[in-house]
């Protein structure tokens, strides 16, 4: 009898162990969830443009604008405006793509009930967020590839010179994406509703831009302002990013004469931590009275 027992219940718990192994894992999660981000942000045409278009617009109408040179010490080549400026623009670009759309879009889905529905899945709240983390890094990788060749092509801008700079370029581009992304999902914890996530995030980037060295050269800055700009990441990613581009001499003309790549690392770890803090501690899938 036991023996009978014994072979229902293995009978019962085979197909159970079969699902189990089947069923995949936060990796597997993770990259399918990436692959729906991908696809929802490529389904909106008009979202893709102009995630696209707009920084590569401003690239091309200021970099047509500003054709000058920064003049460094007497026998070295002076620096076309333009390289400086492609080291905003991929920052801002960053920020555009990871902070603001992120920010504005999950604030969206919260109040129309999307992720709540997402919620009631078996999907962990680890693949949403690197879903989301690793879509973001898809996007951005493109928008900058693309500026790189208008820039290359259309203006002749000087690439990274060597695999160091090529390393902080690339270590900027990562350590940007992830800090800003994990920020823009905090944040839609401080938007009241779906009216007030456009008022909310655009009035933030815009000023930033302004004044973290993107359209002027930072130490052209008031002093005050510098201050407040240095509190926050795209100061720090456009810095990384000129460190990158520019050749080394040009350190002189940046606040405190150095490149100060650590601190730049060091900025982004910090906002990155307090990031994901915020979000696992804050994050609602929903807000009240949704379905």
């Amino acid at each position: 009898m036991r023996s009978d027992e014994a072979l229902s219940a293995g009978a019962v718990a085979a197909p159970a162990r079969e699902r189990s192994r089947k069923q995949p894992g936060i990796l597997g999660l993770s990259v399918a969830r990436t692959v729906i981000e991908l696809k929802q942000f490529f389904r909106q045409p008009q979202s893709a443009v102009f995630t696209f278009a707009l920084p590569l617009l401003l690239l091309l109408l200021f970099g047509s604008i500003f054709s000058g040179t920064i003049k460094g010490p007497p026998g070295v080549k002076a620096v076309d405006f333009r390289q400086y400026f492609l080291a905003g623009m991929i920052a801002s670009g960053v920020m555009s793509t990871c902070f603001n759309n992120l920010a504005i879009t999950i604030s969206l889905e919260q109040h129309e009930g999307l992720l709540k529905r997402l919620s009631l899945t078996p999907l962990p709240p680890a693949a949403y967020f690197a879903g989301k983390v690793a879509s973001c890094l898809v996007i951005s990788v493109i928008e900058t590839v693309l500026m790189l060749l208008v820039a290359t092509l259309l203006f002749g801008v000087s690439l990274p010179v060597d695999l160091v700079h090529w390393a902080a370029f690339i270590g900027v581009l990562l350590g940007g994406v992830a800090t800003c992304t994990l920020l823009g999902i905090a944040y839609t914890r401080f938007i009241p509703n779906s009216n007030a996530a456009t008022p909310m995030v655009m009035p933030i980037y815009l000023i930033l831009q302004f004044i973290s060295g993107v359209f002027f050269q930072f130490t052209q800055v008031p002093a005050f302002l510098q201050a407040v700009a240095s509190v926050f990441p795209l100061r720090w990613m456009a810095l990384g990013f000129r460190y990158a581009f520019l050749p080394d001499w040009f350190k002189m003309q940046e606040t405190g004469h150095t490149w100060n790549i650590p601190l730049v690392f060091g900025v982004l770890a910090v906002w990155l931590a307090a990031g994901l803090a915020v979000t696992l501690r804050t994050f609602r899938w929903g807000r009240a009275g949704n379905a």
